[in-house]
């Protein structure tokens, strides 16, 4: 089991996310109970990210929103950094 650390920065930006998105909350606390037992799973689309935020990974809410994490595997932590749509989280 992987442990999910919120920094006070993504719990900012999740909850005004979520005054946008409230339909999407079922589904993120699927992907994050997804993301503790097996980060690996096909349905979070789970990738290494290039350029500026190459040392981070992203996973999909859905088609449109993204979530981008850092990925600790010795450790066992994942450290959620930021929720958005693909547009805004990738700049």
């Amino acid at each position: 089991m992987f442990e999910i650390i919120i920094t006070e920065s993504y719990e900012k930006k999740a909850l005004k996310f979520f005054k946008k998105h409230p339909d999407l909350k079922e589904k993120y606390v699927k992907v994050v109970t997804i993301l503790k037992t097996n980060p690996f799973h096909p349905s979070l689309r789970i990738h290494k990210l290039t350029g500026k935020k190459r040392e981070y990974f992203s996973v999909s809410l859905d088609m449109n929103y993204r979530i981008i994490l850092d990925f600790i595997v010795e450790d066992k932590k994942i450290i959620l950094l930021d929720i958005g749509s693909h547009g805004e989280i990738y700049k």
